[in-house]
């Protein structure tokens, strides 16, 4: 090990003792952002980069864990990304499925996947709710795998999903307008009975939401980083933490 490696595990141990446990984040979701760029600045192909990235999901997992994280987000492919090329999509939905294998198949975590599954091939939809089945008994950190997701989507799901409901349990309509508050939307979508997000990290230095997690990120802090997410590293996160945790937060007070 050289200097620059001892230095580097100081630095990181000094961030961990400064991480006031009290003022962790219960929920951190995370938009997986710049895989391609990665692949283009490095010559590699498209699929190189997502691979590169899913490579870091287990990771980051375990960095998450070991501070007490109790739900991780984990965005990694949206509804406008259906629109990719086909020889660009085909191979990103096998990387998707075959790391959320991986990570059910550890059983360490409860993987719950969120979004538009409809809109995915059927062999990608089955992968999803295997690994949601092969750890339904795992009381382990919940890892929400937001694939085919868009926070419009979510939105107009939760409430045609409401409606439905109500239409089968004979209600009319104006009972529905008469009853309809943000508690109601919210009990059907896609992350129904969990807590918002407290920290919302994007990778890239791209800032911008996205339409990720539109409606539950409202009173969530943001915390944007340069590196791309196959370069994101512990020490990234941590200082993610740390910077949450020494936020006043107002919850739009």
């Amino acid at each position: 090990m050289d200097v620059s490696d001892l230095l580097y595990g100081a630095y990181e141990r000094k961030l961990v003792a400064q991480l006031p446990p009290e003022r962790l984040p219960r929920h951190v979701a995370v938009m997986l952002d710049g895989n391609r760029r990665w692949a283009r600045e490095k010559g590699a192909a498209m699929a190189d980069g997502h691979r590169a990235g899913a490579d870091n999901i287990i990771p980051f997992l375990e960095w998450s864990e070991e501070v007490g994280i109790e739900i991780v987000t984990l965005w990694m492919l949206s509804t406008d990304n259906l629109k990719r090329a086909p020889e660009e999509l085909a191979p990103l939905l096998q990387i998707i499925a075959d790391v959320v294998r991986e990570v059910a198949e550890m059983r360490r975590w409860r993987v719950n996947p969120v979004g538009a599954l409809d809109l995915l091939p059927e062999s990608t939809r089955a992968e999803l709710r295997a690994a949601a089945e092969a750890t339904a008994d795992v009381e382990g950190m919940v890892v929400n795998v937001a694939v085919s997701y868009g926070g419009r989507q979510e939105i107009a799901d939760a409430v045609r999903a409401l409606l439905q409901e109500a239409a089968a349990q004979g209600r009319t309509l104006q009972d529905v307008i008469d009853t309809i508050d943000t508690e109601t939307i919210a009990d059907h979508l896609y992350t129904r009975g969990q807590p918002d997000p407290d920290l919302v990290i994007r990778t890239s230095g791209e800032q911008r939401i996205g339409g990720f997690l539109l409606w539950q990120s409202t009173h969530s802090e943001f915390y944007f980083c340069e590196a791309y997410w196959p370069d994101f590293r512990r020490v990234d996160f941590l200082r993610a933490l740390r910077a949450f945790a020494d936020r006043e937060r107002r919850f739009g007070s």
